[in-house]
C-alpha cells in the first residue's frame, strides 16, 4: 500500500509540475531582468496600447477585424504579454500579424511562442525574416559575438520598405531603419480619438553598440555605418506625433509612461519633435563612438 500511495503521489507531483515549454525557455534570465520590469498595460492614445514592461515596448494596436502587436519580447515574457492583452478585455485568438522591429533575441526571441498561441502571422523585412526563420544572427550584426539563439519563426511574412500592412480599418506602414541590425524595422499607422488623428511611430532600435573588437570605421562595416545615416535621417523625415521606441529609455518612455499612468495631460507621449530628437542622440552617438576609434 505504501508502494502504491508513493507511486500515486509521484505521478500527482509530475502532473502538477509545468512542463518544459521549448518555446518559453528563458534566455539570459538574470541580465533580461533589467528589461522585464511589470508593467500594468495601458491604453496609449485611440486604438494603440502598451503590453510589455517596464525596460521594453511590445504595443497593440486594436482594428475592427483584429489585433496587431509589435514586438514579441524574450521568450519568458510571453506569458506576461498574453496576460496584459487579456486584461485589456481581448482575446489571444483575435491577434492577426506580429510585426517585427529586430531580429535580436530580446525583441524577437518571444515571436515563436506568440505565433503558436496566438495563431498571429509574423510581419518583418527580409533580411530579419532571415535571421527569424533561422533562430540566430549574422556576421552582418555588429553585435553577433554577444547575441543568443532563439526560437526560430516559421509562419512568417516579409515585407519591403514602403509597404503596407492592411488589417480591418488600420493600415501599418513599414520603414527600414537598418543599422542596429540589417534588417530592423520601424512601423507607422494612424490612431484616432473621435475628430483627432495623429501619427504613430514604434520605433526599432538606433543605438550604435557592437560586440568586444568591432570596429564601425572598419573600411569592411563602411556598409553599416552608411544604413545608420540612413535611418537617422528617415525617422527625422517621418509624420511623428507620438514615438513608442523598442527600449522606452532610448526615448524618455520610461517617464512618459509613469506620466501617463497618473493621468498626465497633456498626453505626455504626444510630441511631435520625438522622432528627430530620438534620430539626433544616436547620430551623436554614433559619431562619438566613431571619434574614439579613430584615436
Amino acid at each position: 500500500m505504501k508502494r502504491i500511495g508513493a507511486a500515486l503521489a509521484l505521478t500527482m507531483l509530475a502532473a502538477a509540475a509545468p512542463a518544459d515549454d521549448p518555446l518559453l525557455r528563458p534566455i539570459a534570465p538574470d541580465f533580461a531582468k533589467q528589461w522585464l520590469t511589470p508593467q500594468p498595460p495601458v491604453k496609449v492614445f485611440g486604438n494603440t496600447y502598451l503590453v510589455g514592461f517596464g525596460g521594453m515596448n511590445v504595443a497593440l494596436i486594436k482594428t475592427k477585424t483584429g489585433l496587431i502587436l509589435i514586438d514579441g519580447a524574450l521568450p519568458q515574457a510571453v506569458p506576461a504579454i498574453e496576460d496584459n492583452i487579456v486584461k485589456l478585455g481581448f482575446r489571444l485568438k483575435d491577434v492577426e500579424l506580429i510585426l517585427s522591429t529586430e531580429p535580436h533575441y530580446d525583441h524577437a526571441g518571444g515571436l515563436a511562442a506568440l505565433t503558436r498561441d496566438t495563431g498571429g502571422l509574423v510581419v518583418a523585412s527580409k533580411p530579419a525574416g532571415a535571421v527569424l526563420k533561422r533562430g540566430r544572427n549574422g556576421p552582418d550584426d555588429p553585435q553577433m559575438a554577444d547575441l543568443l539563439p532563439f526560437p526560430p519563426v516559421e509562419r512568417l511574412r516579409m515585407v519591403r520598405d514602403g509597404e503596407k500592412v492592411r488589417l480591418g480599418d488600420v493600415i501599418v506602414t513599414a520603414v527600414a531603419t537598418p543599422g542596429h541590425t540589417a534588417g530592423s524595422m520601424s512601423w507607422t499607422w494612424k490612431s484616432c480619438e473621435g475628430e483627432r488623428c495623429v501619427d504613430m511611430v514604434f520605433g526599432a532600435s538606433l543605438n550604435p553598440v557592437s560586440a568586444e573588437g568591432y570596429r564601425f570605421s572598419d573600411p569592411a562595416n563602411a556598409a553599416v555605418v552608411t544604413a545608420f545615416r540612413y535611418s537617422f535621417a528617415r525617422l527625422r523625415e517621418l509624420p511623428c506625433d507620438m514615438l513608442i521606441s523598442a527600449h522606452p529609455v532610448h526615448s524618455g518612455g520610461v517617464e512618459k509612461m509613469a506620466r501617463l499612468i497618473e493621468g498626465a495631460s497633456p498626453n505626455p507621449f504626444l510630441d511631435p519633435g520625438a522622432c528627430s530628437a530620438y534620430a539626433d542622440k544616436y547620430a551623436r552617438l554614433l559619431d562619438e563612438r566613431l571619434a574614439r576609434e579613430a584615436r
